[in-house]
């Protein structure tokens, strides 16, 4: 879904906190991703809303955003998405996550990605 993302998060934390590296991909992406219930697109698109509307969690906005376009949600689709969150979360939430993804989109329009 990410690439290797989730490894450099576990990396990244090696020196000072390895097992919140470890905690942070295996209970989300071990535990709860694994679950019955929802397809990975529907999951995608929860987290997105959800981290829209912190409004205070670009870096991982951005991976999830990465995260949905790989599982098949649209660039139109996380634009409404982050869109609604102006309703829950407020115009700066809306706005902050609006501008992750013109990021996102830009990134891997650079890169050749969909």
């Amino acid at each position: 879904m990410d690439g290797r993302i989730g490894e450099k998060v576990i990396e990244s934390l090696e020196d000072i906190a390895p097992d919140l590296g470890r905690y942070t991909i295996e209970f989300p992406f071990g535990d709860i991703y694994s679950r019955p219930g929802l397809d990975l697109r529907s999951r995608e698109i929860a987290v997105v809303s959800a981290l829209t509307a912190l409004g205070n969690a670009a870096p991982q906005l951005k991976v999830h955003i990465n995260g949905a376009l790989n599982v098949g949600v649209t660039r139109t689709e996380v634009v409404e998405i982050i869109m609604m969150m102006a309703v829950y979360a407020g115009f700066p939430a809306a706005l902050n996550g609006m501008a992750a993804a013109k990021e996102v989109f830009s990134k891997r329009d650079r890169e050749g990605l969909s």
